[in-house]
């Protein structure tokens, strides 16, 4: 029997500047030999548990093949203080780029960026927070501008981790991200759908379509954010539809006045961009890693041959592992 996954031995990203490295995003027109890694420049507090702050930077990374990594200079993108400023950075501490997604645009050739934009309030007696979905588009890498955020985050509505779908029927994306939701003060996070008619435009938020607490699934109990949508070339569900990587986690536990986490692990689920449904999630997560205490997070697929690929996730929020999926093994998790 063929085994859904290997778990690639040490680190795909080394570098002695940063003791944590995460979200590994690589540019498919350059044979994803190159890309954007997330750096943590200081952490305060506890993974484990809610409360806890990383601050980070972007960088760019490149290797000679898929199994090693080294990292660069920090990613430059103009216009970013302009953005903050139209953001209100006087009332926020803006603590770094997070989480980036790199596409191409194959009608205009544009290579977009997407990254996660954190503020957090100055004034404690008001929003905590707020997390906007951000963008930047150039030719390259080498030539991004930021733009206003794909989802600026209100008092209602956040945006993070984005999926990007392919373009439906009306020429629409439906494309996947975290969300989140507060109910009998207890946090969730949800996948949500972005309208994108135009991926040079500001998105529309839709409809949650994934509910941690309406779908009594363990190790999703809590919070789940979407990963990468998998290539048709790598296993192919259906007309209209996509096998996805789930990043799942358990419910919060109270211990004391701590909200511990749960395990982060990561799950299957197969996303018709049709209709902007998921109709499936994995009764049991697919890889917990090894080494794991408490977090496997998926962050970019590339598929090296019909049927096999290779997945980068993060584990523990502090570095990146490579593991080989085959497709042969994971049918045999899916439905009939």
């Amino acid at each position: 029997m063929i085994k859904p996954y290997i778990q690639h031995s040490g680190k795909a990203v080394e570098d002695i500047r940063f003791s944590h490295m995460m979200a590994i995003a690589l540019d498919p027109r350059a044979v994803y030999k190159r890309g954007v890694i997330r750096a943590i420049t200081s952490r305060e507090g506890n993974v484990e548990v809610k409360g806890y702050v990383d601050r980070s930077e972007l960088y760019k990374i490149s290797g000679d093949n898929l199994e090693k990594f080294v990292v660069g200079d920090r990613l430059c993108i103009k216009g970013e203080e302009d953005i903050l400023e139209k953001l209100g950075k006087n009332e926020w501490d803006f603590i770094g780029l997070e989480d980036p997604d790199i596409f191409i645009d194959e009608a205009t050739g544009l290579t977009h960026l997407y990254f996660t934009m954190p503020l957090l309030s100055k004034d404690k007696t008001k929003e905590k927070s707020r997390i906007h979905l951000g963008h930047a588009v150039g030719k390259d890498l080498d030539s991004l501008i930021m733009t206003m955020p794909a989802l600026e985050a209100d008092p209602k509505n956040t945006g993070k981790e984005v999926s990007i779908a392919p373009q439906n029927s009306q020429g629409i994306r439906l494309n996947l991200f975290e969300s989140s939701i507060v109910e009998n003060k207890i946090w969730y996070s949800t996948i949500r759908i972005g309208i994108a008619k135009d991926m040079n435009e500001p998105w529309q938020f839709g409809d949650t379509i994934f509910h941690p607490k309406e779908r009594n699934i363990s190790w999703a109990g809590g919070h789940a954010s979407p990963g990468p949508l998998l290539p048709k070339m790598f296993l192919d569900v259906g007309e209209n539809k996509l096998l996805g990587i789930m990043n799942g986690r358990e419910a919060n536990r109270q211990v004391g006045n701590e909200t511990k986490y749960g395990i982060f692990s990561v799950g299957l689920f197969i996303y018709d961009y049709e209709r902007g449904v998921i109709d499936w999630v994995s009764p049991e997560p697919l890889i917990r890693d090894s080494e794991a205490k408490t977090i496997t997070f998926a962050s970019q697929f590339v598929g090296t041959a019909p049927g096999e690929g290779i997945l980068y996730a993060h584990v523990d929020d502090s570095f990146v592992r490579a593991y080989t999926l085959y497709a042969d093994g994971i049918k045999a998790l899916l439905p009939n």
